[in-house]
């Protein structure tokens, strides 16, 4: 049996299991461990980017994300910033998320010129989009302050795995497939969350159908069938 390959959402839990065990011994008495806090935007780090190889680069807006905030806030524990000369460079945040928002879209643009690729974009509203393509191959959602619904029920995958890319900021994005499918979930999850709520299939089989990665931020990510 093939082994179950270490996904972003295991790691950031472990993450914060090491980090409360920290944080007892530390309440506890055991040891001081407030030299070690030093370092913990490093973990944050090591998680976003990989999230980022992970994901074979097609989710890039949420981990490079991660490892922008996690960067800043090390350089600040260390001492080599002060915090008031990060904070005046916030807005650089907002202008890389526009950035990559832009070259998301012309890049599952080129895809979906295919016929076998979608993108389904939400911002402050819904989107819903049903695919019914033979040879289905990958999705890029985005949900910003709204929802998006991709419907793949009629959608066959000609050259398993296929790929969705999930990115939900104070949104939710729902994805719908077949039971029957063995859907990979490796999504990262900051204050959100993703679910499987299909039902159990009659049969189960090994070999991966669809991969779905991405970044979940105050949101959800879900499969229904």
């Amino acid at each position: 049996m093939a082994s179950r390959r270490l996904t972003a959402q295991t790691l950031l839990g472990g993450i914060v299991v090491l980090i409360g065990l920290a944080l007892l011994a530390r309440s506890t008495g055991l040891f001081d461990v407030g030299s070690i806090f030093r370092f913990v935007p490093s973990v944050f780090i090591v998680l976003g980017l990989y999230a980022l190889i992970s994901s074979g680069f097609r989710n890039i807006v949420g981990p490079l994300l991660v490892v922008l905030v996690a960067l800043a806030w090390q350089l600040v524990a260390l001492d080599v910033l002060a915090a008031g000369d990060v904070l005046q460079f916030w807005p650089l945040l907002i202008i890389f998320f526009g950035i990559s928002l832009v070259l998301g879209q012309y890049r599952a643009r080129a895809r979906a010129a295919t016929g076998d690729a979608t993108t389904v974009f939400a911002f402050f509203g819904g989107a819903e989009r049903r695919v019914t393509s033979q040879t289905f191959r990958n999705a890029d959602l985005t949900a910003i302050f709204g929802g998006v619904e991709l419907d793949l029920r009629d959608a066959a995958i000609a050259d398993p795995p296929a790929h969705v890319s999930a990115t939900a900021i104070f949104g939710a994005a729902e994805i719908r497939v077949p039971r029957e499918w063995n859907v990979r979930i490796d999504i990262l999850p900051l204050f959100g969350a993703t679910e499987d709520s299909r039902p159990r299939a009659d049969e189960v089989h090994e070999d991966v159908d669809l991969v779905l990665t991405g970044f979940v931020a105050f949101g959800g990510a879900e499969l229904l069938d």
